[in-house]
């Protein structure tokens, strides 16, 4: 299976998935949400993968949300069926049934932020990057699950904060 977004690899029984969009500091776009939804599917049903480890292409980046570009010309309806979308992906992460590991290199914002928080664990590389959903700061909720996942591993506190 080929994608155009994502690079894919098996090697000692763990997958590596790299969001592959570094002009694009990796956003999610439509496609690459489809491709990791096809992915994902793959390493459910390869009984050799054991674990998979999600990260982002380049030194910038883990995901840094979705593709803004996207989000131009949603109305309510589609705006919804959007965020369904995503939600439905992040959701196949949780219930993968195999241990998922966000390895964060980089920002991590919005969607990229839902990501790793869908994954089992999160490891983050030493630097200056942030981990966040900034889509409050203009009147939108995270879209893909962000406020439930959030308040579950740091508590209600420090997720309102």
């Amino acid at each position: 299976m080929e994608f155009k977004n994502l690079l894919y690899d098996v090697s000692n029984h763990v997958a590596t998935v790299i969001i592959n969009r570094p002009d694009k500091l990796n956003a999610l776009n439509a496609d690459t949400k489809k491709e990791l939804g096809d992915c994902l599917e793959k390493v459910r049903r390869d009984d050799d993968v054991a674990s998979l480890i999600i990260t982002g292409a380049g030194e910038k980046s883990f995901v840094a949300g979705t593709d803004i570009a996207e989000l131009t010309g949603l109305d309510s309806t589609t705006g919804r069926e959007f965020a369904l979308r995503g939600q439905e992906v992040f959701g196949r992460i949780e219930q993968l049934g195999k241990p998922v590991i966000a390895a964060v290199n980089g920002y991590a914002l919005g969607g990229g932020c839902e990501l790793a928080l869908a994954c089992d664990l999160r490891i983050a590389q030493d630097g200056p990057y942030d981990f966040g959903l900034p889509e409050v700061n203009i009147g939108l909720l995270p879209g893909a699950g962000g406020t439930q996942r959030l308040a579950r591993l740091v508590g209600e506190a420090r997720a309102l904060e």
